[in-house]
């Protein structure tokens, strides 16, 4: 009988060891990510860039959309392509907006045009069987990311995040809009919901194909050259952008460290828009940092009967105490769904792009985030702040700590399960 026994022990001391290791190959390292410059951040672009593993790119335009209207400057230019169209998504629902888009891709590529579009399998799952058939038989190239199946069983968990589409290697689209009939209308209700993505012309455009290209080589090998694709593009405008995308192995996520720095390089005013917004304690530590150094820190967000996922909303809540005491203001909007992942940074400085406000976009996802160095842009999505202000309650400490005891355990039940994930 001993002999099992020995054998029973050496079986699971194998397993423990080979969880070890892959943990330790596979986990996600933490750095306390640190840095002093008394250089204001609009001067500070190639820093940003180089560090965020990017570059910044000059002579762009580009123009921020809001809500539903997105879709009817999206669909124009893809039915204006004439030579390729890719379209990456996260979230792809059966529906008006999900067939209008649809319709559009379809008639491209009917028309010769090559149509390349890459959506995740975990969000694409009530996409609709017709839908797929319509893509497929037309001529579009449909292609989903960490398909459900067991050679993907260990990246599952992985998944895809970005909004993006690229007309013709000129046109750029980047931002939080997912194909859900929820996304139409101007947030006028809890059924329809707000959020922002820019258009954009120049050579930023490049970099925006090449996003799209990472995915699309690792998911189907191909690589795709040419004119119809990576144009030449020449100067559209004044403004500099840089992307942040790459998720090097064993470092932390590009997207990561472009937030993490901004907050640490802002002077006077961090105000962001996230629809998920659970900081990690080193971000808090830097938003109390940033506080004392005079910088007026807002965060707007959806409030738990606004989300379409109240759990994540408690779990952000776990930390809200901590915030308040750093001198952090924060507001939620009851109304509807606020999706939009948008920072601008004294008033100079702007981020968009598909990126949460937490360890599942810093860490798992794969995002795409554009810093944009541009005033007005800056400006254009502080209004867009304080439009929603005065219909959002601010939440103030002593109230805050006044909550019952029911909100504080479901709010910790809700933070440990997040941190599981």
């Amino acid at each position: 009988m001993a002999v099992p026994v020995i054998m029973l022990v050496l079986i699971v001391a194998s397993v423990v060891v080979l969880a070890l290791v892959i943990w330790s190959i596979k986990r996600h390292r933490n750095p306390d990510l640190n840095i002093e410059c008394d250089s204001p951040i609009d001067e500070l672009l190639p820093s940003l860039a180089g560090l965020s593993l990017g570059t910044a790119v000059d002579g762009n335009t580009v123009e921020v959309i809001e809500n539903g209207a997105y879709f009817d400057v999206l669909l124009e230019e893809i039915r204006a392509a004439k030579r390729s169209v890719h379209f990456e998504n996260y979230l792809w629902k059966e529906g008006v907006l999900g067939q209008r888009v649809a319709d559009a891709l379809s008639e491209r590529s009917r028309a010769g045009v090559q149509v390349r579009v890459l959506l995740d399998a975990t969000g694409t799952r009530k996409m609709g069987e017709a839908i797929e058939r319509q893509l497929e038989e037309s001529g579009c190239k449909l292609v989903k990311f960490h398909s459900w199946h067991i050679h993907n069983i260990g990246v599952m968990n992985a998944r895809d995040h970005r909004k993006l589409a690229v007309i013709d290697g000129r046109v750029g689209f980047v931002g939080g809009h997912c194909i859900v009939d929820a996304w139409l209308g101007d947030a006028q209700d809890s059924e329809h919901f707000a959020d922002i993505s820019v258009r954009l012309r120049g050579p930023i455009v490049n970099t925006v194909q090449s996003a799209f290209s990472e995915n699309w080589g690792g998911e189907t090998g191909e690589l795709f050259v040419g004119d119809d694709v990576f144009p030449a593009l020449a100067k559209a405008g004044e403004v500099t952008v840089h992307a942040a995308f790459l998720k090097p192995e064993g470092s932390a996520s590009a997207v990561k460290i472009l937030h993490h720095t901004i907050i640490c390089l802002a002077r006077k005013r961090i105000w962001i828009q996230n629809p998920y917004f659970i900081p990690e304690p080193e971000a808090i530590d830097a938003f109390g940092a940033a506080v004392k150094r005079g910088v007026d820190v807002r965060v707007m967000m959806p409030s738990t009967g606004g989300s379409d996922n109240p759990m994540v909303q408690h779990a952000g809540h776990r930390n809200f105490e901590k915030l308040l005491r750093c001198g952090v203001r924060l507001f939620e909007y009851p109304h509807t769904l606020l999706h939009q992942k948008v920072m601008s940074v004294d008033s100079v400085w702007c981020a968009v792009g598909s990126s949460n406000f937490d360890d599942r976009s810093f860490e798992i996802n794969d995002e795409l985030t554009l810093g944009i160095r541009d005033a007005a842009t800056a400006q254009r999505l502080e209004a867009i702040f304080e439009k929603y202000l005065p219909h959002c309650e601010e939440i103030k400490l002593e109230k805050w700590r006044k909550r019952g005891l029911g909100h504080k355990l479901i709010d910790n039940m809700y933070y440990l399960l997040n941190e599981m994930l």
